[in-house]
């Protein structure tokens, strides 16, 4: 038996040992997700039982270092733990953004001192993060923003506004963009800083879009002061001051990265049950085949679509695991995993038919199909807009000139 083999059944083995059943039914709902952090509370025995077991294993965090409190498993290890994990339906034990975003920032440019600090905190649940980068006058053009930073000797003072701060009213810390030089170029300006969101002088207001709810919010700083340091030789600042981008840049191939690994079409009425699912709602023909052909054709075909879409996700993983990266490559799959998105809400709409078309008196049906088909349109802007991703996959991928 060779290593991985003998990883596989090891692993195997865990999971028959650790992932209760109640955790092995594939829900990825954002509200059935554990996402840790100073507020959260667990929703069941069973999900407190496999995350305690992940954290102690490390496969909240399974390709971190040990020290900070991953696994340190190499590629093709995390590969065949993803496999196992898929083939039980696993939820995941812990998601949130500082797994998926800051975490692999961090271990590019962070210090072992903030590492120490940030990483084993996110390993651990202890600390849910939120994003600050779009602000109302810097959306698409991200490095126009506004959010001053001061040097004040010992600390930094920061004033300004972020806006579409996905879950910033139940966050403990965000990872934020600020401008310390307003003469400098605009991408030359910027500086990647750490704030606590206890720090007097931030408010939060939550965002309602037309389907009745969201995670986006406004986040406010008036006269925010952030110490320089956490502790010695713990700064607030990542990389260098003025030289946020190269942070901001690196941090966003993982976000488009993180949302173009999303499985899009998959879940309960995904491409496996999505044919049976409409049967049931629509009825049979006498050849015992979907009765709509228009509708069969496009259940086909967002199947082809889903595995193809599968496929690449594979692929630029293993790539990525090579020592290649994703790079711009991110933009693609997020892109197709955006309207991806789109176009399985829009079938299930179609399946359902009028009877999808409410949302309910008071507007906040979380899971009605009317409410998932709206709030899935932000997935062509959350994460940077399509036109954007579509520039960056014509200019830096496929190298197209600009006439």
């Amino acid at each position: 038996m060779s290593d991985l083999e003998k990883f596989r059944a090891e692993t195997r083995e865990w999971l028959a040992e650790n992932c209760p059943e109640e955790m092995r039914d594939g829900d990825i709902t954002a509200e059935n997700q554990c996402w840790g952090g100073r507020q959260w509370e667990f929703q069941s025995e069973a999900q407190k039982r496999w995350f305690d077991a992940a954290v102690a294993k490390g496969y909240t965090v399974p390709t971190w270092p040990r020290e900070y409190g991953g696994a340190g498993l190499k590629a093709d290890e995390a590969k065949i733990l993803a496999e196992e994990l898929g083939r039980i339906n696993a939820r995941k034990p812990l998601s949130n953004f500082g797994i998926s975003m800051l975490g692999p920032a961090l271990l590019a440019f962070g210090t072992h001192e903030q590492k120490q600090m940030h990483l084993t905190a996110i390993a651990r649940g202890e600390i849910r993060w939120c994003q600050g980068y779009s602000e109302p006058g810097a959306g698409s053009d991200l490095a126009s923003l506004k959010t001053k930073c001061e040097d004040k000797g010992d600390h930094w003072l920061i004033n300004g506004q972020k806006i579409w701060t996905s879950n910033a009213d139940i966050s403990d810390w965000i990872f934020c963009l600020v401008r310390t030089d307003f003469d400098a170029p605009k991408h030359k300006g910027i500086t990647f800083i750490l704030i606590d969101m206890a720090s007097e002088g931030i408010s939060v207001k939550p965002i309602v879009l037309i389907s009745g709810h969201s995670p986006f919010c406004e986040t406010f700083l008036d006269n925010v002061k952030v110490p320089k340091a956490y502790g010695e030789n713990n700064l607030s600042v990542v990389g260098e001051v003025n030289r946020g981008w190269d942070v901001a840049k690196n941090l966003l191939v993982h976000e488009r990265g993180m949302l173009g690994t999303m499985s899009p079409l998959r879940g309960a009425t995904g491409p496996e049950n999505l044919g049976g699912y409409a049967a049931e709602k629509i009825g049979l023909d006498a050849t015992g085949r979907l009765d709509d052909p228009a509708l069969r054709q496009k259940i086909a075909q967002a199947e082809i679509d889903d595995w193809a879409y599968t496929l690449t996700v594979e692929r630029m993983n293993d790539e990525a695991s090579n020592g290649n990266g994703l790079g711009a490559k991110s933009s693609m799959l997020k892109y197709a995993a955006s309207e991806l998105t789109k176009k399985g809400s829009e079938l299930r709409m179609d399946i359902e038919g009028t009877k999808a078309a409410t949302i309910g008196p008071d507007g906040i049906e979380h899971d009605s199909l009317a409410n998932t088909w709206l709030y899935n349109r932000a997935y062509s802007i959350l994460g940077g807009t399509t036109e954007v991703q579509l520039n960056i996959i014509s200019k830096r991928v496929l190298e197209l000139p600009d006439n």
